[in-house]
């Protein structure tokens, strides 16, 4: 009896080590600086189990919308979370996180240098860009060739991925010679092998890049932990190697 008693005194003064589970889901123009950030939280919070899908914001936004169970939304255009949160689907306000920047890139050929409008007059088979319908980067895409000038002399040539991620891939594959992708995939060490093109910003509207906490979220203590690691300077620095432009408010220290 005795030993029994102490057998369940030792149980019971064990630590208890519980899962922090976080489904995540985020624009593909994230697809590797996330990836970086969410290892690192990681080290940090080692109880918690972070999964992540990567989609077009607009599909994603629909998903949501028809009780997808993420936690977190990480949208390319400030839109979507915008239209979320109004329609009570999120329960936090939208948080700017980041400015993305769209680049001519070619997995065969150094696009440094081109302009767009240079586009009507170069010899290729195929323009790879996201779909402009959900994809706030292929929509950018198309603002930025409609402004140059030569989207209807690139329009029959054009192919399109359904989110930016898969855009790139379109072109590694041999599906299109030329693409208009994200600053923040044509800056990932395989891709960076070609030289890219950045676009002028002012060609096309501002990739204003944010984030909620969805209703699903809303109980969820690794989610605000998450979100609130996001301007951990260490993070800042993750997101600005790959391109991405910071919003204004001043970074954190180091965070638990």
């Amino acid at each position: 009896m005795i030993r029994a008693l102490l057998l369940l005194c030792i149980i019971f003064a064990l630590p208890v080590y519980t899962s922090e589970k976080l489904t995540i889901a985020a624009a593909s123009d994230l697809r590797y600086a996330l990836d970086d950030i969410i290892a690192l939280f990681q080290q940090q919070q080692p109880a918690a189990e972070v999964r992540v899908n990567y989609g077009s914001s607009g599909k994603i936004s629909t998903q949501i919308r028809h009780g997808a169970p993420y936690d977190v939304f990480f949208s390319a255009d400030i839109q979507f979370p915008e239209q979320l949160y109004a329609e009570g689907h999120a329960v936090t306000q939208p948080q700017l996180y980041a400015l993305g920047r769209i680049v001519l890139w070619s997995p065969r050929q150094n696009m440094a240098g081109i302009d767009l409008s240079q586009l009507a007059k170069l010899n290729f088979r195929r323009l790879a860009i996201a779909q402009p319908a959900h994809a706030p980067y292929g929509q950018r895409a198309k603002e930025a060739l409609q402004a140059a000038g030569v989207w209807a002399a690139v329009e029959p040539k054009l192919v399109y991925g359904e989110n930016i991620a898969q855009t790139a891939q379109l072109a590694q594959s041999g599906g299109a010679d030329i693409a208009i992708i994200a600053l923040s995939l044509a800056k990932f060490p395989e891709l960076a092998k070609q030289g890219y093109q950045l676009i002028p910003a002012e060609l096309h509207q501002p990739l204003t890049q944010a984030y909620v906490i969805t209703r699903h979220g809303a109980d969820n203590s690794t989610a605000q932990k998450f979100t609130a690691f996001m301007t951990n300077k260490a993070v800042l620095a993750i997101m600005q190697g790959y391109g991405f432009e910071l919003p204004t408010s001043e970074p954190q220290g180091e965070q638990d």
